[in-house]
């Protein structure tokens, strides 16, 4: 009696762990079809370095920055904010940014995390390289103010934003336009308007050489009236990691870009962007 009990119950338990797999399989597979749907309808481009995709994007991405002042100081961001971005429904997508870790060469500054952030995106309109090769989408990022020390936002803040983006065959223009919004103190943190546009060029199948103009306008804050403007060259590698699987979506992108001050207010001289992502 006791075996068939036994039997029964390992008869049960292969039965659960077959129909829990199976679940799964079905969960990923329908998420990965998904996402593939989704992205088949708009323009296959990459990411730049700076400005936010106008497009969705599932990839886990890390990035490291070296950011040198004005005093010479040395900032290495480890992570540069960046994570997790998902597309969990169809035109939309939900980024997990982590805290970075900040380290500093100045012996007055203490090194630690920074602040975590989020960001959600909805693609308004989009079409791929055969029906008009655009996309427009509206997003809000949020950043909660983790960091130790004063490597982060005293307030958490609150950014709405809108992206365009146009392709002439391979070469592409992506534009985004966004506002800070703190919910706490304005006096202290103001409420900067970035606006970021991206010039890429799809070069010999694997590359994407770009050039990316960053500006800051404050409204506010110590900074109040100042403009801050960056010039971005960089150069982007993404390929497919099997190419041989029609269905497979896995891909390795790698890069990286020199952020050059040209405004004569700015808060850094320069900065070294180092990026690494995984297509999935």
């Amino acid at each position: 009696m006791a075996k068939l009990m036994l039997k029964a119950c390992a008869g049960i338990f292969l039965i659960a762990a077959a129909l829990s797999a199976q679940a799964q399989n079905n969960f990923f597979g329908r998420w990965e079809a998904r996402a593939t749907a989704t992205q088949s309808k708009q323009p296959a481009w990459t990411p730049p370095l700076v400005t936010t995709f106008v497009p969705l994007i599932q990839v886990y991405r890390g990035d490291f920055v070296r950011q040198i002042g004005p005093t010479h100081a040395i900032t290495w961001n480890y992570d540069g904010s960046k994570g997790l971005n998902l597309i969990p429904w169809a035109k939309t997508e939900f980024d997990i940014d982590l805290p970075p870790l900040l380290t500093h060469s100045s012996p007055a500054t203490v090194d630690g995390a920074g602040d975590l952030s989020f960001l959600g995106k909805y693609r308004i309109l989009t079409g791929n390289a055969h029906h008009g090769n655009y996309a427009i989408s509206a997003f809000t990022a949020a950043t909660v103010p983790t960091g130790s020390y004063k490597n982060g936002s005293t307030d958490a803040t609150v950014s709405p934003g809108m992206g365009f983006g146009k392709g002439f065959g391979n070469f592409n223009l992506q534009s985004t336009l966004s506002a800070a919004l703190p919910t706490g103190d304005t006096t202290k943190l103001g409420r900067p308007v970035t606006w970021n546009t991206a010039a890429e060029f799809h070069l010999a199948k694997y590359f994407w050489p770009e050039a990316e103009f960053n500006a800051t306008y404050f409204h506010g804050g110590p900074n109040d009236g100042r403009t801050q403007a960056f010039m971005t060259p960089g150069l982007l590698a993404a390929r497919k990691l099997r190419p041989s699987r029609d269905r497979s979506r896995l891909g390795l992108c790698v890069g990286a870009g020199e952020q050059i001050a040209t405004s004569s207010f700015h808060s850094y001289n320069h900065e070294l962007i180092f990026t690494g992502r995984l297509v999935f």
